[in-house]
């Protein structure tokens, strides 16, 4: 086998996202030789300003289930929104949908600036860390069990 391997420096988000598909179906054939067919499925709860006629995102949790996981990629809320508990919701929503789908746990990795604290405060417990360099907060990896 002749390999050719390039380093890719392309600018187009469309590029780049072809190349990540194909890499993580790559994975998803590995991962069925060994756990079975994948339930993967992507999840979303949102939150808009009802008062604002254009019906603004405020806030929102978004990943995806797979097998018997919640793998949270990202929550936000806007900071007008901040403690109010909409990000304590949006999270007990996803939560609610994720279990009927089968979870049994969600997963999460955080900055340590942004939510560590938030995600304790819901029942998550840190079983990993990375630690700061002078260019990078550490980074928090939680889990939750249901």
């Amino acid at each position: 086998m002749t390999v050719k391997i390039d380093v890719i420096h392309e600018e187009a988000q469309s590029v780049f996202d072809t190349l990540v598909d194909d890499l993580v179906d790559g994975v998803r054939q590995h991962n069925f030789a060994h756990m079975g067919p994948e339930t993967s499925k992507p999840l979303a709860v949102v939150a808009h300003d009802d008062n604002n006629t254009s019906g603004k995102l405020i806030g929102g949790v978004a990943g995806r289930t797979i097998y018997d996981n919640f793998l949270i990629n990202v929550l936000w809320v806007d900071e007008a929104a901040r403690g109010s508990g909409l990000g304590r919701q949006l999270m007990q929503l996803a939560e609610i949908e994720a279990k009927s789908r089968g979870c049994t746990m969600a997963q999460v990795d955080t900055l340590s600036f942004q939510a560590p604290a938030f995600y304790q405060k819901l029942g998550f417990e840190i079983i990993g860390t990375v630690p700061s360099t002078d260019k990078s907060p550490a980074r928090y990896f939680l889990l939750k069990k249901y």
